[in-house]
């Protein structure tokens, strides 16, 4: 059977129980055995049933609905991913429905939880990385899913970002060549593959090339917002490295601010380059020397790229990695 023409009608039928007992199931109602629950809980997965919130029974068995999973709507990266998204949702004629979670674990698989049961034809999923509950989530339903700066290290999904350990390796490199030799790395949850496998891995290289040592007290994991970055300077400038590679743009803005309240004079003394290129990086002073990523790009060809799987179309690559640069401003001499 198809994903929409699956009903409570099936699930009950499959299950030998009544469509009442498999609408408690689904609404959690204590009043129903365990064993039945149990059974009708396979079932449900079996067929991967979801409670469905749009209405049924299109001659098409299409909603022509996407689901965009965000984890932080302020956060001006996501907002410039979400725009090239809509963009090209539209001019292929998708509805989007846009939800945020929040960056926390459970409330993100309860809203990837609401956002299937709408029965969306695909998914495009934006965080920093997939939680195990959240990929047996992605998984366990036949709903094409693309990832949009968001890494995958086992390759299970679709996914278009920039190579982040090339970028990485490419900024450190710069900052050694400007004569620095203790180079903080200022990070969001290293537990994050995007962190902690990818930028880390371009900081490691850019050191090993230049000969310098490793040193993991120059490493900072903190969460990624302004009072994070302003904390984090005293921390930094007391281990005593001579510049930073920080791995967002708000994280960044905090931690240029906490260095110019301590006096200290920017990039004279300290130098830093940031990863996102968003407009924050324009609006301080000094202006933030940046990894440059195509954001409106990658929002836009990740959602090309679900439009071809929805539609069942030919597809050279699921992994697409767009190019980046590094635009200099003021932050690096």
């Amino acid at each position: 059977m198809e994903k929409q023409s699956i009903t409570i009608y099936d699930v009950a039928r499959e299950a030998s129980v009544s469509m009442a007992t498999v609408s408690r199931v689904v609404n959690g109602n204590p009043n129903v055995r365990p064993d039945t629950r149990e059974k009708v809980l396979k079932v449900i997965e079996k067929l991967d049933y979801r409670p469905n919130a749009v209405a049924r029974g299109l001659a098409s068995h299409r909603t022509t609905t996407v689901g965009v999973l965000i984890p932080d709507i302020t956060n001006i990266f996501y907002a410039s991913l979400a725009r090239g998204i809509n963009d090209v949702a539209t001019m292929y004629k998708y509805n989007i429905i846009l939800a945020s979670a929040d960056e926390g674990k459970h409330k993100t698989d309860a809203v990837l939880q609401s956002i299937m049961a709408k029965q969306v034809d695909g998914l495009i999923f934006m965080g920093q990385h997939v939680e195990d509950s959240t990929r047996k989530e992605l998984e366990r339903g036949k709903t094409p899913v693309v990832l949009a700066g968001t890494v995958d290290p086992q390759d299970k999904f679709g996914s278009v970002n920039i190579d982040y350990v090339a970028a990485v390796k490419e900024a450190t490199a710069r900052l050694i060549a400007s004569g620095n030799q203790r180079i903080a790395f200022v990070t969001g949850s290293l537990s994050d593959p995007i962190n902690g496998q990818f930028r880390l891995k371009g900081y490691q290289e850019a050191l090993s090339e230049a000969k310098i040592a490793y040193d993991e007290s120059y490493v900072f994991e903190t969460e990624y917002s302004y009072r994070a970055g302003e904390a984090v300077w005293d921390a930094v400038k007391r281990a005593g490295a001579t510049a930073a590679i920080v791995t967002d743009d708000e994280l960044a803005v905090g931690f240029l601010n906490g260095a110019r309240d301590a006096q200290v004079k920017i990039p004279e003394d300290f130098e830093i380059i940031t990863s996102n290129n968003t407009m924050l990086t324009e609006i301080v002073r000094p202006k933030l020397t940046s990894i440059a990523q195509p954001l409106y790009d990658i929002g836009a060809v990740a959602m090309r790229l679900l439009t071809k799987m929805m539609n069942k179309e030919e597809i050279d690559q699921n992994t697409i990695l767009l190019p980046h640069s590094i635009i200099t401003r003021n932050s690096t001499k």
